[in-house]
This record gives structure tokens, C-alpha cells and sequence, in this order.
């Protein structure tokens, strides 16, 4: 193991889980160790009705994410979301493309390929992708949530040629999320600028796969029920601690799986959202009584 663990070193990856899951000293570029992000916003309704609630609450978000992806929602919906987010100062992040579990291919269906369910089927399902991210640029969207990994190389390329943004935030999703250090760099050196781990992960394993990369982490400190369903709120400090920067992702436990959603489903979208706000008030007073000393981004 010696020898494994030595090459692993030289090559920049740690060469075994730190004991003591040391503390990180990288930053968001605001100096902040966490921000908040809301998941599962889909579309302006949602997102109006959470940022109502958070005011109640004094819940700072930082980003939203959408699930259903770009192309179930209208022009008018991904504008009103993007103006949204500008004029309060949030990361809205919508999810790219198609899916495997759209299409007709069965695999994606079985006990062993329900990992392929998010990933791009086939070469049309990758254009379709490509299709998706260039209107929701054009309509003013400057993150996206992808679940692909040649996906990522792609979006990347289109970056450097001037196809989308060079500044267009690339986030994996959590369905292909990375368990040791060298997937989480690959997903970085592939173009990845923040990276959603498993939210299963100890403090000792989060904190090698942080000495590995750059990008800010994704954790679901807790989680829906169809990636695992864990409640860590007590954790959140040091989960804070080693990880950031680190994006503290509010799931929620004991709820259905909402996608695709709309208007059959709307209400259920609405309370799910407004649950994930008051989710996060018991996060935030966690990390107060707890962490004290831990920085959020500020919001302007």
C-alpha cells in the first residue's frame, strides 16, 4: 500500500483519508467558508414564493436550483427567474438538457443502470443539451446544472470558442456525484466550477476530496429520500469546517421526487419550497450555536 498511497502524493492526490479531517483554509472569493442554496426551484412561482418565506425567516439563500431542466420551462418562465435572481442578488441554476430517463431506452430503468438515468443518451441527446444551455444564456441564465460528464468537457469547449460565457457556472449535479479525490478532479479538470459530492460522505473523506480540488463544494446536509434521505444539521459546522468553501444544500426528507414538475403538481412544488426555507432556519441556528466563528458570503 506504501507504494499506492506515495503515488498517489506525487501526482497531487491525497494518499489516504486525513485522520484528523483537518480544517480547510480556502474561501469563496468573498472570503465566505458557506453560502446557502435552495434546490429543486421550479420556476418563478417557486422561487418568488421561497424568497418571501426567507424574508420571514431571515434565511440569506445564495443560489437556487431547478431540477425538471431548461427545457420544461417557458421563455417568459426562465426570464422571469433570471430577473429574479439579479435583482436579488441570486445564483439561479437550471438544469441542462434531457436525460436518459427521458428517452425510450429501457437500461436506464434497471436495478444496475439507475446510474445512467442522468447522463445524456446518445449524440442527439447531447445536441439537445447544447440547445438547452445556448437559449437559457441567451435569456439571461449564468449557471447550469449538469449531470454529464462529457457534458461538461463539451460546455467547457464552448466556453473557450466563445460559444456561451467564458464566466457561465458549470455545477455538477449530485447524480454523478464524486466519492474520492481523483473523480472530484477530473470533473474539475474537465471544466467543472463547483462540484456536488455524496452526501454521505465522513468529515475524513470530504476532506481529502478538498484537498484535491479548488472548486466549491455542494453538500446536502439534508437530503431527499432517493440519494440517501440524511438529516446532518448537526454536522453542518464541521461539515463547514473541512469542506468549504462549501454550498450547505437544503433536500428535504419525506418528500416526493417532483420531477418533472408544473402546473399538475404546483402546490406540492410550493410547499416543498417553503419547507426547504424553514429547513434552512434550523441549519442557520445550528451553525449559530455551534459555529459561531464560521463566515457566510455576505449578500449585497
Amino acid at each position: 500500500m506504501k507504494h499506492s498511497r506515495e503515488f498517489l502524493q506525487q501526482n497531487g492526490w491525497p494518499g489516504a483519508d486525513p485522520g484528523e479531517a483537518p480544517a480547510s483554509a480556502k474561501r469563496f472569493p468573498d472570503g465566505g467558508q458557506y453560502r446557502i442554496e435552495i434546490p429543486s426551484t421550479e420556476g418563478p412561482v417557486a422561487f418568488a414564493a421561497l424568497l418571501e418565506e426567507a424574508k420571514k425567516r431571515n434565511v440569506p439563500v445564495h443560489r437556487v436550483s431547478q431540477g425538471s431542466g431548461i427545457m420544461l420551462l417557458s421563455d417568459d418562465e426562465i426570464r422571469e427567474m433570471a430577473a429574479i435572481g439579479r435583482r436579488e442578488k441570486i445564483e439561479v441554476n437550471l438544469f441542462v438538457g434531457p436525460r436518459a430517463t427521458f428517452d425510450i431506452g429501457a437500461q436506464a430503468y434497471s436495478p444496475a443502470g439507475k446510474t445512467l438515468g442522468l447522463g445524456l443518451r446518445g449524440a442527439d441527446q447531447l445536441v439537445y443539451a447544447m440547445e438547452d444551455v445556448k437559449r437559457a444564456v441567451k435569456l439571461g441564465v449564468t449557471s447550469v446544472l449538469v449531470s454529464d460528464i462529457g457534458m461538461i468537457a463539451v460546455l467547457d469547449r464552448m466556453k473557450k470558442v466563445g460559444e456561451v460565457p467564458e464566466n457561465l457556472i458549470i455545477k455538477t449535479s449530485v447524480m454523478m456525484a464524486p466519492m474520492n479525490p481523483a473523480s472530484a478532479r477530473v470533473l474539475e479538470d474537465l471544466g467543472a466550477t463547483t462540484i456536488n459530492v455524496p452526501s454521505d460522505l465522513s468529515l475524513s473523506q470530504l476532506a481529502a476530496i478538498r484537498q484535491a480540488i479548488d472548486a466549491p463544494i455542494d453538500f446536502y446536509v439534508e437530503a431527499p429520500d432517493n440519494i440517501g434521505g440524511f438529516i446532518r444539521h448537526y454536522e453542518t459546522p464541521e461539515l463547514i469546517r473541512v469542506g468549504a468553501p462549501l454550498y450547505v444544500k437544503l433536500g428535504l426528507r419525506n418528500s416526493p421526487d417532483i420531477y418533472p414538475s408544473g402546473t399538475h403538481i404546483e402546490s406540492t412544488a410550493l410547499a416543498l419550497s417553503l419547507e426547504r426555507i424553514r429547513r434552512a432556519r434550523l441549519v442557520l441556528d445550528m451553525i449559530e450555536r455551534h459555529g459561531p466563528e464560521l463566515t457566510m458570503s455576505p449578500r449585497e
